[in-house]
């Protein structure tokens, strides 16, 4: 009997301790109802300034959500991006994709601070990031879905993993669809994330080589981008075109149009209809804009899912550009 109740005393040790690693695995994995209980204000907080955002500016809905793109492309979605440079440290928003183009960090610091006031050291900057993306593809008219969260934050950056992973402007198709796989991410999830460019403007810098030096664009179309980017690098690099000609403050299919009539502003944009494998998918998105919307959710959801820190590892960090002391 002394050794069947050691046995049982054992059995139940045992049981309780693999009862014990299930809930921690289970809590550790992203979910919809990660901050029901901890902070179920977070997502009235983030939309409040989202709205207020845009409001004051259109271009602000795509800056986040490219913040949001560049931040997961490099170490997953973990708020590495938001970490500014110190002496001692080398973050990512100088490295070549992100220098001079991406923006909104003092958006993402008005939500954090938004957040702090309802549930003080809960939400984490990368779930921050997340929600506004979303909410600004719905405020601006695109598909609504439901967040994944329960990330952490990042106690490092990678200035390589920037320069080497975000698709510049000037890929083909096959690197396209190489840089996405390397995230996880098809060739058909990538065409549908792609359509994230019918909000938002781009530099000139990025699209100078296109208009005078590609032949798969429509030429007056060519001619009309030329007048505000002068061929000469250095003249006016900065300069601002939209990247959907129709609307480039809602959030439609109006993307896919462009590419089809060869007025895709940037040479990757054009790449996803020049005779190749995509041209399907983007005439099936020109036809059927819920099919996009369908797709891009789908999209959003499985780069969201990218590495993401989850349990223990990183931290909730108290302000998204530096690490806690």
């Amino acid at each position: 009997m002394a050794w069947t109740s050691g046995g049982m005393r054992r059995s139940s040790i045992i049981s309780v301790i693999f009862i014990l690693t299930l809930t921690g695995t289970s809590s550790a994995k992203l979910s919809t109802s990660f901050y029901s209980k901890s902070c179920p204000g977070v997502y009235d907080a983030v939309k409040l300034v989202m709205e207020s955002a845009i409001a004051k500016e259109k271009r602000m809905g795509a800056s986040i959500l490219r913040l949001f793109f560049h931040d997961c492309f490099v170490q997953g979605c973990d708020a590495s991006l938001l970490l500014d440079d110190t002496p001692n440290f080398k973050g990512e928003k100088t490295a070549t994709p992100n220098i001079g183009s991406i923006r909104g960090f003092e958006v993402i610091d008005a939500i954090k601070s938004a957040v702090e006031k309802v549930c003080p050291g809960v939400v984490s900057c990368a779930d921050i990031l997340a929600i506004a993306a979303r909410d600004s593809v719905v405020i601006l008219g695109g598909p609504i879905w439901d967040v994944k969260v329960g990330r952490r934050d990042s106690t490092t950056a990678s200035f390589n993993g920037a320069n080497n992973n975000i698709p510049p402007p000037t890929s083909g198709l096959a690197n396209l669809t190489s840089l996405f796989a390397a995230q996880g991410l098809s060739q058909k999830d990538m065409v549908a994330l792609s359509g994230a460019h019918t909000i938002g403007l781009a530099r000139c810098t990025t699209f100078r080589a296109h208009i005078y030096n590609d032949t798969d664009i429509d030429a007056a179309f060519a001619w009309t981008r030329r007048c505000d980017c002068p061929r000469k690098s250095g003249s006016g690099d900065n300069n601002l075109a939209p990247l959907d000609l129709l609307t480039p403050t809602v959030f439609g299919n109006d993307y896919y149009q462009n590419l089809v009539w060869k007025k895709g502003l940037l040479h990757s944009d054009q790449e996803l209809f020049n005779g190749g494998a995509t041209d399907a998918q983007v005439l099936s998105y020109v036809v059927s804009q819920s099919s996009f919307f369908a797709d891009f959710v789908t999209g959003m959801i499985k780069m969201g899912d990218i590495t993401p820190l989850t349990g223990c590892s990183g931290q909730i960090r108290k302000n998204c550009r530096r690490v806690n002391n």
